[in-house]
């Protein structure tokens, strides 16, 4: 792909980093020197579960509220959303005073969407799939007039996560591998574009859970499929990408090198290496980069940076995890 015919221009990423400064943080990289041991290469850990809303969605959200006219704000903002993109749009749709309600599935954990109610969005809870609740998304759109703002398929949202590939550019200008989350594409096509605009060679993992990867199926399909949504601990990653995908899957198609899935044995392994070893609590999502290198499943490159993305758990399943116990949430609550 030609990144200058996409929907990103050139300067989409400089002019996405100027318009939330002040607003979302500029997150720290710090060394793993346990990571850098097991890996026999410097490793890097991009912390931006330290971000406002816990979670790197802040900043394409943020983006996205932020170029809207006037109009479109009038009509208030609407999105669907598995925890955390409905926490920052909530956030970014309080901080510029415009009406916001987020449409979830009933599998979005309860601590994330008390955390999106805090924020003083409306919450609807529709089906038990990111599709259904999407469908109560596009009512909204056509009846009341609002504004969608979607999480990941979106030009807005797409430069607002590439400002992390920036950041990383600028800390680590060496960087050989850089390990990303993968779920609606939205983040890792920001990242994989700012990053190989300014470093072709840089290596863009993608990683995502065994149960219910969509970009991952979609990949091996070599066009957008439906998945069956399944719980998991890396529950930020589930959702369809959209069978009219009009950006993410292109853009993923293109610049991402590898696509790792991991068991959720591997995803807690992540989640407790996060605590342990690197002193921050993180959630499933916000864990797979670490996993992935732990399971020895990615192919680096050095000097590697991976992606810390979420910190939203709920922290009784969170003790459970670190504490050693096994948790699988498709048994949750069987005796």
């Amino acid at each position: 792909m030609n990144l200058h015919s996409s929907p990103l221009a050139a300067d989409a990423f400089i002019k996405a980093r100027q318009r939330i400064a002040g607003t979302v943080l500029r997150t720290p990289v710090v060394p793993s020197p346990s990571l850098t041991s097991l890996c026999g290469t410097s490793v890097h850990l991009k912390l931006e579960h330290l971000q406002k809303t816990g979670s790197f969605k802040l900043r394409g959200a943020t983006n996205a509220v932020l170029a809207l006219d006037e109009t479109s704000r009038s009509n208030g903002v609407v999105g669907v959303s598995t925890g955390n993109h409905g926490r920052g749009l909530a956030h970014a749709a309080g901080e510029a005073g415009i009406r916001c309600i987020i449409c979830m599935s009933r599998l979005v954990p309860q601590n994330k969407v008390e955390g999106i109610r805090a924020l003083g969005a409306e919450v609807r809870i529709v089906g038990v799939s990111q599709d259904e609740a999407q469908v109560e998304v596009d009512r909204l759109v056509a009846d009341e007039g609002m504004t969608l703002i979607p999480p990941f398929d979106h030009a807005d949202i797409i430069a607002g996560q590439g400002t992390v590939g920036l950041e990383i550019l600028e800390d680590v200008p060496e960087v050989g591998t850089v390990l990303v989350p993968l779920s609606g594409g939205g983040l890792i096509s920001g990242v994989a574009a700012a990053l190989k605009a300014a470093k072709p060679d840089v290596r863009i993992i993608g990683v995502s859970m065994e149960r219910g990867a969509a970009m991952a199926a979609s990949l091996e399909a070599g066009h957008p499929v439906q998945v069956a949504e399944l719980p998991t601990l890396a529950d930020s990653l589930g959702g369809g990408i959209g069978l009219d995908n009009q950006y993410t899957f292109r853009i993923t198609q293109d610049l991402v090198d590898q696509t790792v899935l991991l068991s959720e044995t591997e995803i807690a392994e992540g989640i407790r290496h996060a605590y342990w070893q690197e002193q921050q609590v993180v959630e499933g999502s916000g864990a797979v980069c670490l996993a992935a290198i732990l399971a020895e499943k990615a192919d680096l490159s050095g000097p590697v940076v991976a992606l810390l993305t979420g910190c939203n758990i709920d922290m009784t399943m969170h003790r459970r995890i670190v504490c050693g116990e096994t948790v699988d949430l498709m048994h949750e609550g069987e005796h």
